[in-house]
């Protein structure tokens, strides 16, 4: 059985982008890379909400020439997943190994988790802020960088109420702070 793993790149407040949307100040360095591509190797399939999706489909075609290590790695990784996009407006995916879903469906979820051998990542608060309140949820991790935004999309949902379990934590030189929970 597969476990359901959401992780984000928050700010210190909690939010995954900014009230414009924008989410510069999450860019890894190559420490921080490299630790997220090493959570990510036991994925198998990676759940997105449709902006989200569109912003990871970079990895569908960036060249691996002159790229950094971590880089390369991560490319290989993303393109080596199955994806499932949740979108009512996506006409189309642009990305290999990659359909689309036009409603999220907890029970569909939790039968997936029952058959699938690896893991699976949920992406875009939106999307993992129903798989929390649906109790889908086995694992959180969070990358939390020492910046405020002040607001923007958050990344835990409101309305949910969850306990925790503290399984792993680890902090880099630039001020990051990797939180590892398990929903309990």
């Amino acid at each position: 059985m597969a476990s359901l793993i959401y992780t984000a790149i928050t700010s210190l407040d909690g939010y995954v982008n900014d009230e414009d949307g924008n989410f510069d100040w999450a860019a890894p360095d190559p420490d921080v890379h490299s630790f997220v591509n090493d959570l990510e190797r036991s994925v198998g399939t990676y759940l997105y909400g449709r902006r989200l999706y569109e912003t990871m489909v970079y990895w569908e075609t960036v060249s691996l020439v002159d790229q950094a290590p971590e880089v390369r790695d991560y490319t290989n990784l993303w393109r080596a997943a199955d994806k499932i996009v949740f979108s009512t407006t996506l006409g189309t995916v642009s990305s290999d190994r990659t359909r689309i879903e036009r409603a999220f469906d907890p029970e569909a979820v939790g039968q997936l988790k029952e058959v699938q051998e690896r893991d699976i990542s949920v992406g875009g608060a939106n999307l993992a802020g129903q798989a929390i309140k649906a109790g889908l949820v086995d694992e959180c991790h969070l990358i939390i960088n020492p910046v405020v935004v002040g607001g923007g999309t958050r990344a835990l949902p409101d309305g949910a109420h969850c306990v925790l379990e503290l399984l792993d934590e680890r902090t880099f030189d630039n001020g990051v702070v990797h939180v590892h929970y398990r929903f309990v």
